[in-house]
């Protein structure tokens, strides 16, 4: 049971194949990643756990199963990563924060569970700033995660390691999180495809409040193929999450099959709301990236970015959230927590109850005016990020610098088009749409109908199969 070739290179998809044909073994797949895991993580830093004893005893395992002739699960012997705030029975889970560095869950979290039942090994959890709170990847915890092209620049955040860990080959598959573009600006960050599912198409067993939830439990991969797979097992309702329960799993992998086209499609496109810059290089490849989607047959149209620019609508409904869960954490555990986790607590205690009900108004709102434009258009398109990868050491309450500018503050400069499709529950997903002039990816969003996941893979597979993106690796 081998194959010519490095297995760290191969797709989940291709690895799929390869294990039901007897032409690779789990064992194989799970000691070459480990290794990749090992000699890389002292550059990269997107580990906080690995585990390898584990992981290999289920590759074993696996691998007897195969040789039996026994049915396998669609990922049987795959390997995957799960992000630091994602539970997993009997494997640490820290939310990348001193406090919980010992902390270690009596059950999976569903989506965790869903992938294991179909097969998948656990290799190792990856790096996330303090319970997911920022967009950079960094905590006292395990120090700064670095981007898998440039150690110099920052991997994006809050699901850097996952992105970073995929990007690099360590493994196909990545669990992710997104609470206001936590899984598509490190997928845009590490060129890699990065979706936040619609809202209930996943069922999100931690969330406190299941109501007025905004984040996602996510897929992060290389190819749309791969993402359409772990949507096929991790979709599906679940009693826990009353947005999932009556909500169907469609054929996901049947579905990008990159065949056919976009004709009588729509696509509605908007490079920046009013007032946000975007850097020259992003720019020209949006516009690069909207001529491939018109050369598959797809019918262009601009729309406005007004009304857009949400992140103080997002800012007092997250860290609300934020203050209510974590208010009695920093008061007992204030040394050992970061200053900008500690700030944005602060900053909740400016948004009064009004306030807070004001920004879920807006977000009702928003969600009727996606579904009018939703209504003209299929599909929405946009730059994920208006510049690359930021500087390593990049400070979240500092200035951000475009093109030369220097602006006041990150989160609505760098990624004003992640956030709104948070409050709404569209569908978004980043694919890797080209590289800047240094060598950095460069992502491109698309937004699909509410619920219409399979049809958003299905033009991300067409757009993806369009170039030949998927022959670069990092160095």
């Amino acid at each position: 049971m081998t194959t010519n070739g490095d297995p760290c290179l191969l797709s989940a998809t291709e690895l799929r194949g390869l294990i039901a044909a007897k032409r690779i073994s789990p064992v194989e797949i799970v000691s070459a990643v480990l290794a990749r895991a090992e000699a890389l993580q002292s550059e990269l830093n997107c580990f906080i756990t690995l585990c390898g004893d584990e992981a290999m005893a289920q590759a074993r395992a696996a691998e007897r199963k195969v040789m039996a002739g026994e049915p396998l699960g669609l990922l049987h012997g795959i390997p995957v990563t799960v992000k630091d705030i994602v539970n997993t029975k009997g494997v640490k889970t820290t939310f990348g924060a001193v406090p919980y560095k010992d902390n270690v869950p009596n059950e999976d979290a569903v989506a965790v569970a869903r992938l294991r039942a179909e097969g998948a090994i656990l290799i190792g959890k990856t790096t996330t700033p303090e319970f997911g709170s920022k967009c950079l990847t960094d905590s006292p915890l395990f120090g700064r995660t670095r981007n898998a092209w440039d150690a110099c620049r920052s991997s994006g955040g809050s699901s850097g390691g996952a992105a970073v860990a995929v990007a690099s080959g360590i493994a196909p598959l990545a669990i992710a999180t997104d609470g206001g573009g936590s899984t598509r600006i490190p997928a845009a960050c590490n060129g890699v495809v990065g979706l936040k599912q619609s809202n209930g198409v996943i069922p999100h067993s931690q969330a406190l409040d299941v109501f007025g939830n905004q984040t996602y439990v996510t897929p992060t991969t290389r190819t749309v193929a791969d993402t359409a797979l772990m949507m096929q097992v991790m979709a599906g309702e679940d009693a826990c999450d009353p947005w999932s329960i009556g909500v169907p799993v469609p054929d996901f992998v049947g579905m990008v099959a990159p065949r056919g086209d976009l004709r009588g499609q729509r696509i509605l496109y908007c490079l920046t709301p009013p007032g946000r810059p975007v850097s020259t290089e992003v720019a020209a490849n949006f516009k690069a990236s909207l001529d491939r989607l018109a050369s598959l047959g797809a019918e262009l149209e601009e729309f406005s970015g007004e009304g857009f620019d949400i992140e103080p609508i997002w800012r007092a409904i997250n860290h609300t959230v934020w203050r209510t869960r974590f208010a009695k954490l920093a008061t007992e555990h204030k040394d050992q927590l970061s200053e900008a986790f500690l700030k944005q607590l602060a900053l909740a205690t400016e948004v009064s109850g009004v306030d807070y009900q004001e920004a879920m108004f807006a977000r009702t709102a928003l969600f009727r005016r996606m579904q009018s434009l939703l209504a003209r258009g299929h599909f929405l398109a946009m730059p994920t990020l208006t510049r690359t990868a930021l500087p390593i050491k990049q400070d979240l309450f500092g200035t951000i610098e475009i093109d030369g500018r220097h602006f006041d503050s990150v989160r609505p400069h760098w990624f004003p088009w992640t956030m709104p499709f948070n409050m709404t529950g569209h569908p978004a997903v980043s694919l890797p749409s080209g590289f800047a002039r240094d060598g950095l990816p460069i992502g491109f969003q698309l937004v699909g109908r509410f619920r219409a996941d399979a049809e958003l893979l299905r033009v991300s597979a067409l757009f993806e199969a369009s170039s030949d993106l998927l022959s670069r690796w990092p160095a």
